[in-house]
């Protein structure tokens, strides 16, 4: 577990500190920038990118981390990899083709007054076939072990460009509508950067020859298509449908909570970056016994450290809602929901990468499937005829999370005889189910100083550092997780 340590631990740093810029991005200056209507724009304009992303792909980047190293020979990688460049801009150029009508569907699903995502709808396009290459050239540095640089890019590089365009809107050194295009273009940029320093680390001779596995290429990239964006396919159609019946403003809103639901992700964001290539391996080595391993180490790991985010962002988000402008705050039960489905998400480990990189990987096309359509009914009932609001989007996000989950748990357990839990693993979530309790609904009060806002921010820091110090104290004292304690004496030994 060394390089996934090394490697994770400098990406859960790159990430948070992401994470933090995007929440300075979401918490403050969207809402004071630019409000809630061109935020619900620019919202579902990334939103219908991130759905339209895996099918302009085609799951090649997943397709990589499989397949990349079970090739020997350099003239068989370069056949590869020449293929993984090509064989998207067959579905992408047809769509640019049809993109007409498209836009004329993405419209038609829109109430009248949220017809203003009309002059945008082109940069969905060209941010959806620029994340498909960033995904594709990133995984080709992923195979190589090299996860670092290509996080940076994937999770720093859009949030900053968006705070310096956020700050240039503020300044009214560009409009509303420049804003848009100009965030357009730093993705497009992205993906050449990236694309630079994949080919730094492997070049590879164009080699128009068809690999001689294409039939098996082309069925596994077809099944896992759905598969690897599930997660992000679910939490978008929500912001997708919410136009259709409620104010673009209100997707805007929504995306906020959803945002500090989903904050606790980052360690599993960080992890599988190294885990989903180095499963692959001991798979197509057939080395069960280190496969057992990942897993189990992977889910308690992410569970503990999921586990002390979950507490903090949900016994201090009251108090943050406090900070923001009207209209964003009363989001406290969407970020419980969203989180709850994350941190569940995140105890199963490399369970995914586990699925995805066997022979068994056909089941991933109906999991993601059913995820995908029954997120959609199931918020077609909470939301539009219970008329719950968005508390029933992230029901069904939970829900289905939920219930998805558990069949991957089984499914891997029937057809690998591993199981990702451990008694650790139960004492982990009496614990934190013990300290949200003890938390969840009582907050400091201390008295007003400067501000309101000033005393919110001092209750927040010392809520989080008491829960902090405590969780820190019960995971060393009960050493639920070995690599952690090992990790906390290697830091104090320095």
């Amino acid at each position: 577990m060394g390089i996934i340590f090394k490697q994770s631990f400098k990406n859960t740093i790159i990430i948070y500190l992401s994470f933090v810029i995007g929440a300075l991005n979401n918490v403050f200056f969207y809402p004071l920038y630019l409000k809630g209507e061109y935020h619900g724009i620019i919202t579902l304009l990334f939103s219908y990118s991130n759905v339209i992303m895996p099918l302009m792909a085609f799951g090649v980047q997943y397709t990589i981390v499989k397949f990349f190293s079970s090739y020997t020979e350099k003239i068989e990688k370069d056949k590869f990899m020449t293929w993984a460049l090509i064989f998207p801009l067959f579905i992408a150029l047809p769509m640019a083709f049809l993109w007409d009508y498209v836009h004329q569907f993405i419209l038609s699903i829109l109430t009248p007054e949220n017809q203003k995502l009309e002059n945008y709808t082109i940069t969905i396009y060209i941010i959806a076939i620029s994340c498909s290459y960033f995904e594709i050239f990133y995984s080709w540095a992923k195979v190589h072990l090299q996860t670092v640089f290509g996080n940076i890019l994937k999770e720093f590089w859009n949030r900053a460009v968006i705070m310096i365009c956020l700050i240039a809107v503020c300044f009214e050194w560009i409009t509303k509508s420049e804003f848009i295009y100009a965030v357009t273009i730093a993705y497009v940029l992205r993906t050449l950067v990236m694309m630079m320093y994949a080919f730094r680390l492997y070049f590879p001779k164009l080699n128009l020859k068809i690999p001689y596995n294409y039939k098996e290429l082309l069925r596994y990239s077809g099944y896992i298509i759905l598969a690897g964006s599930a997660g992000a396919i679910l939490i978008d159609i929500d912001k997708m449908m919410i136009p259709s019946k409620d104010a673009i403003s209100t997707a805007a809103y929504y995306s906020v909570a959803v945002f500090i639901g989903s904050f606790i992700e980052a360690p599993a964001r960080a992890m599988s970056q190294i885990l989903q290539p180095l499963t692959s391996k001991s798979l197509n080595e057939n080395n069960t016994a280190e496969v057992q391993n990942l897993y189990q180490k992977s889910s308690i790991n992410l569970f503990l450290i999921g586990g002390l985010f979950f507490l903090l962002v949900n016994c201090g988000v009251s108090e943050l809602f406090r900070l923001m402008p009207k209209g964003y705050a009363g989001g406290e039960l969407v970020v419980l929901l969203i989180s709850s489905a994350k941190l569940y998400t995140m105890t199963l480990g490399n369970n995914i990468s586990i699925i995805q990189n066997s022979k068994f990987y056909k089941i991933a096309l109906p999991i993601g499937l059913g995820s995908a359509f029954g997120v959609y009914f199931f918020n077609k009932f909470f939301y539009f005829d219970l008329n719950i609001g968005t508390e029933g989007l992230a029901l069904s996000t939970l829900l289905i999370m939920v219930f998805f989950n558990i069949f991957k748990v089984w499914f891997v357990k029937q057809k690998f005889k591993m199981f990702p839990y451990t008694k650790q693993t139960f004492k982990l979530l009496l614990i934190i189910l013990l300290m949200f309790f003890a938390f969840y609904f009582w907050n400091f009060n201390t008295p007003t100083l400067l501000s309101d806002k000033i005393s919110i921010v001092i209750n927040i820091v010392l809520k989080g550092v008491l829960i902090l110090g405590l969780y820190l104290f019960l995971m060393i004292k009960l050493n639920i997780s070995e690599q952690f304690n090992g990790l906390v004496k290697r830091i104090l030994k320095r």
